[in-house]
Order: C-alpha cells, then sequence, then structure tokens
C-alpha cells in the first residue's frame, strides 16, 4: 500500500485529520507548486570609505583604540541602511519607476502582486510590501553593507537595485555636503567673532588711553626714569662741586648758587618720580588696566589669524569629498528565481499542521479520558 493510499484511508476514516492536515498541505503545495508567481533576487554589495582611510599594518594599540567606537564610514553607513529602509527611499523610488506596475502587473498571482487581498492601494501598505521586497544589513564577516531586493522579473530586480544604490549614494553626497557647509558656516563664524573681539579689544584700548591721558605707559615710563636719571646724575655732579668747594674755600661766594641749584634738581627729581610711581594717577597706578587691555587686544589678534587659517583649512577640505559609496558588487541580473521556496514551504506546512493536529488529538483524548463514565 502506497503511502498516498495510506493517508487516503486515514483521511477517510478521520475527517478532522482530512480538515486539518491533508487539506493545508494540498492548497499549500497547489499554491506554490502550480500558482505562486517565480520571485527573483538582485544583490549588490557596498561599503562607505573616507579618501584618508587606508589599510596597511597598524599597531595593536592602534586596533584596540579603533574598536572602541565607529571606524571610518561606518557611521555613514548606518545612515544609508536606516535610509534603504525608510518611506523617503520609497517616495523617490515611485517616482523613479512605477513600482505598483512592477509589483502589482499582470500574470502576477494575486497573494503576490500589490496590493494584497487584506491591503489597499495606499502608501502605507506599498511601504510594508516594500519592508517584504528590500533588505539592507551589514556582512558581519566582510563589514560590507548587502543589499537584496526581490522582483518578479530579474530587469525589475536589477533595476530596483540600482536605483536603490543611486539613492544612497545621493544620500552621502548630500552629507558631505552638509558636513562642508556646516563646517564652512562654524569657520566663518568664529571668524566674524575674532573680528569683533578685535574691533572691542582696540575701542576698549583707545578709549583707556584717552580716559588716562596716556599712549604708551610703558614709553612714557621709560621717558620720564630716563629724565629722571639724568637729573640725579646732574644733581650728583653739583653736589660733588659743593662739597669740594666747602672743603677748600668756604667762603667761596658760589656755594649759595649751587646749593640752591642742588634743591632745584632734588624737587624735579621727586616730581619726576611722582609721575611713575605713588598713586592711582601715575603712571604706574595706569599701567595695569593697559596691560590687560593690550594683553587682550594681542590675544584677540592672534585668534582672528587662528580662526582665519582655520576658515582656509576647512575651505580646502570643503573641495575634498569627505566619504564615498564604493562599490564592491554591482547589482546582477539573475537568470534563476530564488523564490518561492516550494519545498520548504509545503514541508513546512505540514510539519507545522501535524504538530498542530496531535496536541488537539492528545488534549481531546486526555479530556475523553477523564471524562465521567455515566
Amino acid at each position: 500500500m502506497t503511502l498516498i493510499q495510506r493517508w487516503t484511508d486515514k483521511a477517510a476514516r478521520n475527517p478532522w485529520f482530512l480538515a486539518g492536515v491533508v487539506l493545508p498541505v494540498l492548497a499549500s503545495a497547489l499554491y506554490f507548486f502550480l500558482i505562486a508567481s517565480d520571485e527573483f533576487v538582485s544583490e549588490s554589495r557596498f561599503v562607505i570609505k573616507a579618501p584618508n582611510q587606508r589599510g596597511g599594518q597598524v599597531s595593536t594599540f592602534a586596533n584596540l583604540i579603533q574598536t572602541t567606537g565607529l571606524s571610518a564610514g561606518q557611521e555613514q553607513a548606518d545612515q544609508v541602511i536606516d535610509f534603504v529602509r525608510s518611506r523617503s527611499a520609497l517616495q523617490k523610488l515611485a517616482i523613479q519607476m512605477p513600482l505598483k506596475t512592477v509589483y502589482g502587473g499582470a500574470g502576477i498571482d494575486s497573494l503576490s502582486a500589490f496590493p494584497r487581498l487584506w491591503e489597499q492601494d495606499a502608501f502605507e501598505d506599498l511601504y510594508d510590501y516594500y519592508r517584504t521586497k528590500v533588505s539592507i544589513a551589514r556582512d558581519t564577516d566582510t563589514g560590507l553593507v548587502v543589499l537584496r531586493t526581490r522582483a518578479f522579473t530579474p530587469a525589475d530586480a536589477r533595476q530596483v537595485n540600482e536605483r536603490l544604490l543611486r539613492q544612497s549614494e545621493a544620500l552621502v553626497n548630500e552629507l558631505n555636503e552638509r558636513a562642508r557647509r556646516r563646517a564652512i558656516a562654524e569657520a566663518e563664524g568664529r571668524v566674524v567673532e575674532a573680528e569683533a573681539r578685535v574691533a572691542r579689544a582696540r575701542r576698549a584700548l583707545a578709549a583707556y588711553r584717552n580716559r588716562a591721558e596716556l599712549v604708551d605707559p610703558l614709553k612714557q615710563a621709560g621717558g620720564v626714569v630716563e629724565i629722571a636719571n639724568r637729573l640725579i646724575t646732574e644733581r650728583a655732579a653739583l653736589e660733588a662741586q659743593l662739597s669740594t668747594l666747602q672743603r677748600l674755600t668756604p667762603d667761596h661766594p658760589s656755594i649759595p648758587a649751587l646749593r640752591q641749584r642742588i634743591t632745584s634738581l632734588t624737587t624735579e627729581i621727586d616730581r619726576q618720580t611722582a609721575r611713575i610711581v605713588g598713586g592711582p594717577a601715575t603712571i604706574s597706578g595706569k599701567l595695569p588696566g593697559y596691560e590687560a587691555l593690550a594683553l587682550e587686544q594681542e590675544f584677540a589678534a592672534q585668534l582672528l589669524v587662528l580662526t582665519r587659517s582655520s576658515l582656509e583649512q576647512a575651505r580646502t577640505d570643503a573641495l575634498k569629498q569627505q566619504f564615498y559609496l564604493e562599490r564592491v558588487v554591482n547589482p546582477n541580473q539573475p537568470d534563476l528565481p530564488e523564490y518561492p521556496h516550494a519545498w520548504r514551504n509545503v514541508l513546512t506546512i505540514l510539519g507545522f499542521a501535524l504538530c498542530l493536529y496531535f496536541i488537539i488529538w492528545m488534549f481531546v483524548v486526555g479530556i475523553l479520558e477523564h471524562a465521567p463514565e455515566d
């Protein structure tokens, strides 16, 4: 007796087995082997790189540091993956090619075509359908991003993959452009702030000079000290002359004049010294405020030079592409369908139906065994 005959006899004796196992398996086999439309898969692989990213051997310590954060291009790759999975990618793809014709055209079975029996011709339903036909993920072994697209013809599968790759390249370029604009704008903002700081420092120093009536306290103090030293030298010479006359000719008529001259010089020396030290109105009292303003002006000028240099560097970097999408495997045009997996699906349904049938059968038998006898 063949296996089919055994199943037929068993189904005839047990209608529940027929309804719960045989009919679902026969229906699934009929659908997957005779009705279900073939689906083709196009696959591409790419990686996001930076111009300064190069292979080569690096030290163990450098490898350790690199593993603590995102490697070059990994963050951009994650952004590309999120984009391909997003509604924005679907919207752009729907503009570039007739998706409803690609996935809902003639010759596609009603359970596979869009909209499916339980869906409406709405964008959200199309997005749910799109998520079942497009998959993108990173290969943990190679680090490449793998993009797989499914369609009912080889050409459509390849075209969907190619369109999504081009959108991903455009996204990477847009991210580069945003980063360049942001870097230049930030550098220009720092230059404007530095220029304003220099202008404020110059105005503050000019106001202080007018208020203190000093152009350059250091130079003016040097001039006053020079005058005082010259007067001190002259007074010392007169004091030496006076001492000589008093010792040799105490009654010399020029002695009173020398004394008067020495007194005048002493008064002038004291006046010149009082201009430098002695209170807040002196040069030394005004010097700290001047030095603080002068230091601020010098620092602001140096900062302006640095910010202008940073701006030029940002403009130079803007001419370089920071990241780029490098295709490792271009989208292929398959020649054999990959879906549906008829045998696998039918066997899965058979196993599930048998498990469910035996669970229910054991449950019913247990209830009957513990039922009270009349």
